[in-house]
């Protein structure tokens, strides 16, 4: 079927990838390695690319949040230690070992589940032990471990390589929170090598205590956002240069002039004091350019901030031009990203929103193509 694209793409940078690796990599002293979190297709950025490109920038692991996701990676031809974050369901176990990942246990049924493959397949298979030490997500309290990891330890063909937590609120210097977790979890690792059980990986430091909290760091870091050239919140900004890596851009489909106080688009939510012309741009909330930024946001156009006017539709929506009306049709619009002097970056949008800049990158849809540079 032949194919019609619409003047709809995302940019990615992948030179802002590996620069940001490159500086994450910069704050940490060996062997402490990091972990590239590639989950949720990369942040929406592609997961394959970007991994290629981390690995390539000096990230000794991966991080996804399914195994799905894990044995894309693998069917891309990359071979570096994936770990699958979620506690995959038993039934799972055979396609863990024969790709070879690294999954996340914190209950028994997976890891006898995982025993009992790996020996059919004669072959040995690594696990990361989670422990909650103040997320109350997911994960083993510290007073379980103990009896856990020995009972693991029992278990025929399988290694417990490595124990980890995750921090709540390690982008918040006000917030004593990470620093107690982190007291929590060396101290469950003292009971543990004590019992000779403390496995030889300890990581607990996402993006922001890599960045804020260097006594974290440990055996490895997981470093999500902060790949994609995103803060994890205003407190790093200070500490570490990162580049965005996204752009979202589309080309003007439609031009018109509209009269003093008509109502534009669904609900007439928007009606211009004056004549202006009105441009209609070819992508919507299905492309994950969310209906509260209506008539709320800007966009980019040779360099100038216009608004968005009126309700966003599901594949359409509205732009200002002005009363000079001084754009055309096949016009470049940047709707994130950066046109002359101006940018429109994800943390302001996430503020329009209520939401935060992860949200933005992981909200633009598949039916948006992304283009690699």
């Amino acid at each position: 079927m032949t194919e019609y694209r619409r003047p709809v793409w995302a940019e990615i940078d992948l030179a802002a990838i590996a620069s940001n690796v490159e500086a994450l990599c910069d704050l940490l002293e060996p062997p402490t390695q990091l972990m590239a979190v590639v989950k949720a297709d990369g942040y929406g950025h592609g997961a394959t690319h970007i991994a290629k490109v981390a690995v390539s920038s000096g990230a000794h692991r991966l991080g996804v949040a399914l195994i799905e996701e894990a044995i894309e990676l693998r069917a891309a031809g990359i071979d570096v230690p994936i770990h699958i974050f979620g506690e995959a369901p038993a039934q799972a176990a055979r396609d863990i070992i024969e790709h070879d990942l690294i999954p996340t246990v914190f209950s028994r049924t997976l890891p006898e589940a995982l025993s009992a493959a790996a020996a059919e397949w004669r072959k040995s298979v690594k696990v990361h032990v989670k422990v909650d030490t103040g997320m109350h997500r997911v994960g083993l309290r510290p007073d379980e471990c103990v009896d856990f990891l020995r009972w693991c330890e029992a278990l025929p063909n399988l290694e417990v390589e490595g124990i980890y937590t995750h921090f709540a609120t390690a982008e918040r210097c006000d917030e004593p929170t990470a620093d107690e977790q982190l007291r929590l979890f060396r101290h469950l690792a003292r009971d543990l090598d004590r019992e000779g059980l403390l496995p030889p990986i300890k990581h607990t430091a996402n993006s922001a205590a890599t960045i804020l909290m260097p006594e974290s760091h440990l055996d490895m870091v997981r470093c999500g956002i902060s790949v994609y050239g995103l803060h994890p919140g205003e407190s790093t900004k200070s500490r570490i240069r990162l580049k965005p890596a996204l752009s979202l851009k589309a080309r003007i489909s439609f031009v018109k002039r509209v009269a003093a106080n008509v109502g534009v688009s669904y609900g007439h939510t928007y009606r211009p004091a004056v004549e202006t012309t009105m441009a209609t741009l070819p992508l919507g909330y299905a492309d994950g350019y969310c209906r509260l930024l209506s008539n709320r946001a800007h966009v980019l156009v040779g360099g100038r901030r216009l608004p968005v006017a009126g309700t966003i539709c599901m594949d359409q929506m509205m732009i200002d031009a002005g009363p000079q009306g001084d754009v055309g049709v096949d016009e470049e619009v940047v709707l994130l990203g950066k046109s002359g002097k101006e940018r429109v970056t994800a943390d302001e949008l996430a503020v329009i929103m209520g939401t935060i800049n992860y949200e933005i990158v992981c909200m633009i849809s598949k039916r948006v193509p992304r283009i690699y540079a």
